[in-house]
């Protein structure tokens, strides 16, 4: 495997499972050191990469707590020094009537996947501007662009991501860092095929068939999918390459 990224420290969070130990793995595999951070246990996906003879600490953080993830700020930096590659993966995805959101459901879903990215970049994009190099990756959704039913609230928390990383992006051109987004579509992972049926009634793998049908290429996404994305936006291939949403869904969303 090529050792494109040796050298570097990625933090990723909600890196436990599904997409983000894809991440883990590949950018441990392609060289760099790992900082795998989760509100569940990460420990085995840390365990992946050290015996396998890669460098991987596991770190527990609730994202959406400004405390916690001071916590995760100073032990990360205690242990790797740096952060070059941070991959802001975390984030809940319940579908819910738009009658049956109440104002803790929408401000839980903004807290996880749209506070946090602002929380935890805060934390590792000071280091980026003092050493003129960094790449920042926002987990978004294609939900933005074909606005499913059921997901009013997670649609607003991933539309002000998409909104975040173009304005992030403009501050921090300047500072040679890049901050993009990528977009995945229903990925076939432990949390999706564990999903409950929505309000509509459909099972994860009636979900999975309805939207392969109209994809570009019908099959459902994979992790692995996401991770050959992520690996290209975090190398030097993709230095003047920033600001932008890369929807890897199989062409479900075709964006003009």
């Amino acid at each position: 495997m090529d050792k494109r990224h040796a050298g570097k420290v990625a933090v990723i969070t909600g890196a436990a499972a599904g997409i983000g130990r894809a991440y883990a793995l590949r950018l441990a595999s392609e060289g760099a050191d790992i900082a795998v951070v989760d509100l569940n246990d990460a420990g085995p996906v840390a365990a992946e990469i050290t015996a396998v003879g890669g460098r991987a600490k596991a770190y527990q953080c609730d994202v959406s707590q400004p405390e916690s993830v001071a916590k995760l700020g100073a032990a990360v930096l205690a242990d790797f020094e740096r952060c070059d590659v941070l991959v802001n993966n975390a984030g809940i995805f319940p579908s819910r009537r738009f009658e049956d959101i109440e104002l803790e459901h929408w401000r839980q879903m903004l807290a996880v996947n749209l506070d946090s990215v602002f929380l935890v970049s805060k934390q590792f994009v000071p280091g980026m501007r003092e050493r003129k190099w960094g790449r920042v990756v926002n987990m978004a959704s294609n939900s933005f662009g074909q606005v499913a039913p059921g997901l009013t609230h997670y649609i607003a928390a991933k539309g002000g991501v998409i909104g975040f990383t173009r304005a992030l992006a403009s501050e921090l051109g300047p500072e040679g860092i890049t901050v993009n987004a990528i977009a995945p579509g229903f990925v076939r992972t432990e949390g999706t095929l564990a999903r409950a049926p929505n309000f509509r009634g459909q099972t994860s793998e009636e979900l999975y068939g309805i939207l392969a049908e109209r994809q570009a290429i019908p099959r459902p996404p994979t992790p692995e999918d996401m991770a050959g994305v992520l690996s290209y936006l975090a190398s030097s291939d993709a230095d003047l390459i920033t600001a932008q949403t890369f929807y890897v869904d199989g062409g479900l969303v075709r964006v003009s």
